[in-house]
């Protein structure tokens, strides 16, 4: 029998201790978004800090997952519009990504939009990927700074792409029509971390009809971020691309399953409790909780909409005119409804007054937030 503070076989050792020590500190439970937060970005063992090449298209060049930059180059050059119209109409010259991956979508915008952008500043808590960012953007060293936290003020257009998936989450857990809060622990006996829940007052934002059993997250630290972000944008804008859905649609009554999931080797799983380290844990986004998060703390929703109207909206398809026969099928992935084109939207924000960006100017669904 192993005792509570031997490893598993495939968790990484520092980390295995990490979570040890934290489960003795809070009497051997520990919520959901603690445990994802150390998984994934505990300094020298998480996930984001020993992953060398977490991004890239292919298992074989040792990545887990794919983004939107890497499956087409006009991914960027299209955002670039969007970001252009936008540096324009607040009269700023800065740029500042949150979570730039391996700096591609960095260096697409660099090299579209040129002299306009003075500095590009990217806050990214990954050593390896920082030092993947610097390689890739070596020719834009005189314009690119990092940050290890927001500023605390900003004058810029703030992009994230696929940031907010990767912020930690609260499960709950309705059994029984009562509401447990999900966390983790460690059973001795099977040597490994297993569930357990816990009762708590807490509860999703919008009221899931039914009284079967129903799990799902709640994003306290994506809607922190939200505020915080909203408190020190003095003057630009924001634009946030990713995976979710408005709270309506996220707290379906058969969405019971949540949204969770894992990523390794470019497959997908639902168990973030095998693997752990080795792999990224990511859940869906709950827009409405970010647009009204940001709206309460000062700032206009400018813009909702699927990435695939807002990639049209901002020229994609007048930049694929010329493009080569592969070009255009890669391209079609992001904006087709059942690769990356539906499930992935796009909320614009901005400090001062309310504007209408160009990518918004169909489909535009701020009113189904």
């Amino acid at each position: 029998m192993q005792t509570m503070n031997e490893q598993p076989t495939s968790l990484p050792t520092e980390l295995h201790r990490l979570l040890q020590a934290r489960l003795r500190a809070e009497d051997g439970w520990l919520p959901f978004d603690r445990f994802m937060a150390l998984a994934l970005y505990a300094p020298g063992a998480g996930y984001y800090s020993v992953r060398s090449q977490p991004i890239g298209r292919m298992p074989s060049g040792g990545s887990d997952f794919v983004t939107a930059p890497l499956v087409s180059p006009y991914f960027g050059q299209a955002l670039a519009r969007s970001v252009h119209e936008a540096l324009q109409h607040t009269g700023t010259q800065e740029v500042l990504e949150f979570g730039a991956g391996d700096g591609t979508l960095a260096k697409q915008l660099l090299q579209a939009l040129g002299d306009q952008v003075q500095r590009y500043c990217i806050v990214e808590v990954s050593a390896h990927l920082r030092e993947q960012q610097a390689a890739c953007l070596q020719d834009f060293a005189h314009k690119v700074q990092w940050l290890n936290a927001l500023p605390d003020t900003i004058r810029a257009v703030v992009v994230g792409n696929e940031v907010l998936d990767a912020m930690p989450v609260k499960l709950l857990h309705r059994v029984n029509t009562g509401w447990h809060e999900r966390g983790v622990t460690w059973d001795a006996v099977a040597a490994a971390y297993v569930w357990q829940d816990q009762p708590t007052d807490l509860r999703p934002p919008f009221e899931v009809d039914g009284q079967h059993d129903y799990l799902c997250e709640i994003h306290l630290q994506a809607q922190a971020f939200m505020n915080s972000l909203a408190q020190r944008l003095q003057q630009g804008a924001a634009l946030f691309i990713d995976y979710g859905f408005p709270a309506h649609e996220y707290y379906h009554p058969q969405r019971h399953m949540g949204t969770l999931m894992c990523h390794k080797d470019h497959q997908s799983d639902a168990d973030p409790l095998s693997h752990i380290g080795r792999k990224d844990i990511t859940a869906h986004v709950d827009f409405t909780a970010m647009a009204l998060t940001a709206q309460q703390a000062g700032l206009h929703c400018l813009g909702y909409t699927s990435q695939a109207h807002f990639l049209i909206n901002s020229g994609l398809l007048t930049l694929l005119e010329n493009a080569a026969t592969l070009e255009r099928q890669q391209a079609q992935m992001l904006i087709q409804d059942h690769e990356m084109g539906e499930l992935f939207k796009v909320l614009a924000l901005g400090a001062n007054a309310a504007w209408e960006p160009m990518g918004f100017v169909q489909g535009d669904r701020s009113h189904r937030l």
